[in-house]
């Protein structure tokens, strides 16, 4: 929207041409959307606490956690509307990923935001039924998929990008849109398993969100493209300043949930950043370096699985507690040792997937 007021002012003063940098518009999204969220933080907070929507405690987990019962949640609403506002600010609306990419992220967080209302308001321990939830979720994921396989401009655009390999490229055709599929849904549910603990899914999320800002700029650059030997995605640079407003909502959301958090960001935030590192990651075709920077969402998730798989199949528990940041705590980890210990494991694990930009 501003770029539009950008351009226009540039016609009478030629300094405005600055703002059709891409990289300043990714400094002023996240600052924009850092703003947002210190400003709509105390004020959502209140009003949580006002209609008492806090989060319930299950007896059977870690027994520090039984203090944090009544903290407010939902936070994740703020978020969103940070992540909303910049990016429509900042953002070049005529850039359809932009669109497909806001979409999607809203569309995830709808459906955290039914599930817990209905866990926090209507105190319904359900939530949104576990068939519903993942029925909206594919109905969306699906959507987006289909629309990104209709719409690709050439054949790397729906190919799988191999890491470390130059000239290794497999046409996927149809398997393209199971695969975005996947992605996304899998994506979202594995920030949604991780977000258990005081800031543990929002950093490594915002890490993430940093990395693939990394690849969509030199995606979306023909020239840094052919040097670093990646796919060019025409458009994909504009998710840059997409990632950049994750980044800023993330860090101001921060600031409230950090340990001891003065709000928790619910499905509807958790649900839908997640869905948003996959549609980015899927769009600048770099599934397998989301899945090496993701590791701590991985590693959750696959803890999960496992535990189920074992107690279903053979009566014993593979971990004390899943997912597998309880492990951890009920091993006797404080909750602070926890997290910042996983958020180091990001930070490595974001660097390695950003080594694949040169290691080819």
């Amino acid at each position: 929207m501003l770029l539009y007021l950008a351009e226009f002012l540039a016609q009478y003063f030629s300094a405005f041409n600055v703002f059709e940098y891409l990289t300043l518009r990714m400094i002023l999204a996240t600052i924009t959307a850092l703003v947002l969220c210190l400003w709509l933080g105390p004020v959502m907070i209140r009003r949580l606490v006002e209609g008492q929507i806090g989060q319930a405690v299950r007896d059977d987990g870690p027994q520090s956690h039984l203090s944090k019962a009544g903290t407010p949640t939902m936070g994740g609403a703020m978020i969103l509307m940070a992540i909303a506002v910049s990016t429509l600010l900042w953002g070049d609306l005529a850039n359809y990923y932009v669109w497909i990419v806001l979409a999607v992220t809203l569309g995830f967080g709808a459906i955290g935001w039914v599930d817990d209302y209905r866990k926090v308001v209507e105190k319904n321990p359900r939530g949104l039924p576990a068939r519903w939830k993942y029925f909206w979720q594919s109905v969306i994921g699906l959507a987006a998929a289909v629309l990104l396989y209709t719409t690709a401009a050439s054949p790397v655009e729906t190919s799988l990008i191999v890491p470390l390999f130059k000239e290794f490229v497999l046409p996927l055709g149809l398997f393209y849109v199971v695969l975005t599929y996947l992605v996304i849904v899998g994506s979202s549910n594995a920030v949604n398993l991780t977000d258990g603990l005081d800031g543990l899914a929002i950093m490594p999320t915002v890490l993430v969100a940093m990395g693939l800002g990394i690849f969509a700029y030199a995606s979306g650059n023909a020239v840094f493209a052919d040097y670093l030997q990646i796919p060019g995605i025409p458009g994909a640079g504009e998710l840059a300043v997409f990632c950049a407003t994750i980044a800023g909502a993330g860090l101001g959301f921060l600031w409230f949930n950090t340990y001891p958090a003065q709000v928790f960001m619910g499905d509807v935030g958790s649900l839908a950043l997640g869905a948003a590192l996959g549609v980015v990651a899927v769009i600048v075709r770099q599934e397998i370096v989301l899945f090496i920077m993701g590791g701590i969402f991985v590693m959750e998730t696959v803890s999960v699985i496992l535990q189920v798989a074992s107690y279903k199949l053979t009566g014993r528990r593979i971990f004390r507690m899943a997912p597998l940041h309880h492990h951890y705590e009920l091993k006797g980890w404080p909750e602070p040792r926890v997290i910042v210990r996983f958020w180091i494991i990001t930070v490595v694990l974001v660097l390695i997937g950003l080594a694949t930009l040169k290691v080819r």
